[in-house]
Formats: C-alpha cells, structure tokens, sequence
C-alpha cells in the first residue's frame, strides 16, 4: 500500500470529475506521499522508512532524517 501515510493512516479517496456540461465521472484523489526515512520526535532517535505525506513533514509530527 504505497499510497498510505505511515504516520497519519491518509490514503485515497473517492471524488468526482466535473464537465462543463456538468457530467460526473468518479475519480480518485491520492495523497501527496513520499518514501522517506524518517524519526519522530520525542520518541527517541529510532530511524523508520515509510511512506510519509508531505502535511505530516510540514507539521513538525516527524523529522527528516538524511
């Protein structure tokens, strides 16, 4: 499941393509995910790598680890 946030669990969701006819078609709407290795702060300095969205990098819930 390559498409899923290891912290945050956010994975895919259902939405719709909108024509200007006004048609709707379903489609899928993925998470900015990116495989990284990474630690979370606080709980110690145990290295993980997963695939991480980019709103849990921004909001400080992890650190990036180069």
């Amino acid at each position: 499941m390559a498409r899923v946030c290891a912290v945050c669990d956010k994975g895919p969701s259902v939405g719709q393509h909108v024509s200007h006819a006004n048609n709707k078609v379903k489609r899928w709407l993925y998470p900015n995910t990116h495989k990284m290795r990474y630690t979370i702060p606080g709980k110690g300095s145990k290295v993980h790598q997963a695939h991480v969205c980019t709103k849990c990098l921004r909001s400080g819930k992890i650190q990036k680890v180069l």
